[in-house]
């Protein structure tokens, strides 16, 4: 097998030229006009960094709101038994995104195969759900508070600080690893329109506490740490800049990963042939990945390429092999190990 270097040929900015309305000899105005519909705070600029194996190396930082321009996030929770599937979002059962109406809501405990579940009044069918900052910040959590089992789980964007903002710090040249790097960490990358897409959300910490946290048709919902943020990818990130006029009609860029590949939309075509990272190195192209499925809980397996930083200063610095390690969540979509290192 050829250098394992090599497979970073499809860096962030290899992908994003060869969408011609993204072409620019600046990369930051590369990376801007990909960002273009995001809601910038500051950059994107061009700033060293740490790479998480001990790199040094060249990033771009880029502060945005947890804010998409294109939509409203929401909604999440219905409130009655009888709502329809638009009074609220989207959950992950068993691989596959199923809608969260009241009828989803009145079958938990059969879909489970728990009596214990039982989120709405059974007299009322009013459906118990955290309507308050307060009861999100407890049920939010890894350990559910007590009070709060049996809700359905969500937490409003207005109930974040209107100057929210994260900043991503992303290498421009991707570093590939030793070996395949848990996505839980860092986040999964960052999507076109200025949302973090996330690792795998905790589902059994969740389910464990009889609460759901469903995501909007988007994939997105709230936590008072990141804001609005993607556990699935749907179409409604379909529209990237510049994705009408990019030569490769075939993929949809939507993000550029912590490690600086590029992330594509879903492909059933290619399912087959990706690594357990949801990647591959198509000749001509490099390597890139491929988001998972919406019901998948992972966007990417797990990143081959030595990761970035996101940071609350919007003025820090990058140094992610400082950060504390995190085993990779269990179980890897895919169908075979990611590239061969070294």
């Amino acid at each position: 097998m050829r250098d394992p270097r090599h497979l970073a040929a499809a860096t962030c900015l290899g992908a994003l030229a060869a969408m011609p309305a993204l072409a620019h000899d600046d990369p930051m105005q590369a990376i801007a006009a990909f960002f273009s519909e995001a809601q910038i705070v500051s950059g994107p600029e061009q700033v060293d960094c740490t790479l998480s194996g001990g790199t040094q190396t060249t990033c771009f930082r880029i502060t945005v709101k947890p804010d998409p321009k294109a939509y409203t996030p929401g909604p999440w929770c219905p409130t009655q038994i009888t709502d329809g599937a638009d009074k609220g979002g989207i959950w992950f059962v068993d691989g596959k995104a199923e809608d969260v109406d009241g009828a989803f809501i009145a079958r938990l405990a059969e879909l489970y195969g728990d009596t214990e579940w039982q989120l709405f009044d059974p007299d009322t069918g009013a459906v118990r759900f955290t309507g308050t900052l307060e009861a999100c910040e407890a049920a939010a959590r890894p350990d559910v508070d007590p009070e709060y089992n049996n809700y359905c789980v969500q937490c409003l964007p207005d109930y974040l600080p209107d100057d929210t903002a994260i900043t991503y710090v992303i290498p421009l040249t991707p570093v590939m690893a030793d070996r395949p790097e848990p996505t839980a960490l860092s986040g999964a990358g960052l999507a076109w329109n200025g949302i973090r897409l996330d690792g795998p959300a905790p589902l059994e910490n969740i389910l464990g506490a009889h609460t759901i946290a469903p995501f909007d048709d988007c994939g997105g919902h709230v936590n008072p740490h990141v804001g609005y943020h993607y556990h699935a990818v749907t179409d409604c990130l379909d529209d990237a800049p510049g994705a009408t006029a990019a030569l490769d009609t075939q993929d949809v860029q939507i993000g550029i990963a912590m490690d600086g590949l590029p992330i594509m939309a879903h492909r059933d075509d290619l399912v087959d042939q990706l690594d357990a990272c949801n990647g591959i190195d198509l000749a001509g192209k490099g390597y890139r990945y491929y988001a998972g499925t919406a019901g998948s809980n992972a966007i990417l397996g797990c990143h081959v390429a030595e990761t970035g930083c996101t940071l609350e200063d919007a003025d820090g610095i990058c140094d992610a092999a400082a950060m504390p390690p995190e085993p990779p969540p269990g179980g890897r979509p895919g169908n075979g190990p990611p590239p061969e290192r070294g």
